[in-house]
């Protein structure tokens, strides 16, 4: 367990990374769409020579596509968010994400849901509304961070529901193929002036998510979601750290406590015992 979620924890600080380097390009008025086709485009370029193409079958699954479908919205989503929203901000909003992939695996996977766990879970989510501190005043744009941690819950437990139906470098190497694909005509219709910089931040971009997601389906392949959901709340953590370095944003004294409440919901489920799962179906 422990070593799937120092994997976890390693992969949710790379995604942010990737998104700091999307925030920097759609703040500078490059389409969401454009990053997110690149981010997948380029992933996928750079995983392909690395992939067991005797699994190449799983790409006509159906529920492949619709996994990803929906890690494809997700991204487009967040990167919406981020072109006019702080960091941190975007990313407490999108930790909707954790509770909606804690109960769908409970009640599709059948993944054992104990009070324990779903109370750990609450307080991390209670330190995520001290992070982002909403009120009367939120935005429209953080309702797509709110959308796209919707639809990043769903996409985690669909991760678990596939992880063995290939190998992990096949199921990354799906969700980067088809959201390129997906994601053309959008892409290819706001392709910005190319520069030296747009070009760095392209390959940070896609370089992070596709590290962060492989982490995250190995980790999947390890543990249950249940028990790793408290942990895709570092991916705040690492938000926030980069939104001081890169954004001179500097949380207030709330946001910091919120933080300690996402690492300290993370590490207490460890303590709790194993839980065993009844056969899943399907």
């Amino acid at each position: 367990m422990w070593r799937a979620v120092g994997i976890m924890i390693v992969g949710m600080c790379c995604i942010p990374l990737g998104d700091t380097a999307g925030k920097l390009m759609t703040a500078g008025g490059v389409s969401p769409f454009f990053v997110a086709w690149t981010r997948f485009a380029l992933a996928g370029v750079l995983l392909a020579p690395f992939v067991d193409w005797s699994e190449a079958r799983v790409l006509r699954d159906p529920r492949i596509w619709l996994r990803a479908a929906i890690i494809a919205a997700a991204i487009s989503s967040i990167l919406t968010a981020l072109k006019t929203e702080p960091i941190a901000n975007v990313f407490g909003a999108f930790f909707i994400g954790p509770i909606v992939s804690f109960t769908l695996s409970a009640i599709f996977l059948r993944e054992t849901a104990t009070p324990a766990r779903a109370a750990l879970l609450i307080v991390g989510f209670l330190g995520v509304i001290l992070v982002v501190q909403p009120g009367q005043d939120m935005r429209p744009a953080l309702l797509f961070a709110v959308l796209a941690g919707g639809l990043y819950g769903t996409f985690l437990t669909t991760s678990r529901w596939l992880a063995n139906v290939a190998q992990p470098t096949m199921l990354l190497f799906s969700q980067l193929a088809i959201p390129t694909l997906l994601l053309a005509p959008l892409g290819l219709a706001n392709i910005p002036v190319m520069t030296p910089q747009i070009g760095v931040l392209v390959t940070v971009s896609s370089l992070g998510s596709m590290a962060g997601n492989l982490l995250l389906i190995l980790a999947m392949r390890m543990a249950e979601s249940t028990r790793l959901a408290p942990f895709v709340y570092f991916q705040i953590v690492a938000a926030t750290v980069f939104g001081v370095v890169v954004f001179d944003t500097i949380p207030d004294p709330l946001a910091m406590a919120g933080i300690t409440l996402l690492v300290l919901s993370g590490f207490a489920s460890l303590a709790l015992p194993s839980p065993r799962s009844p056969d899943r179906r399907g």
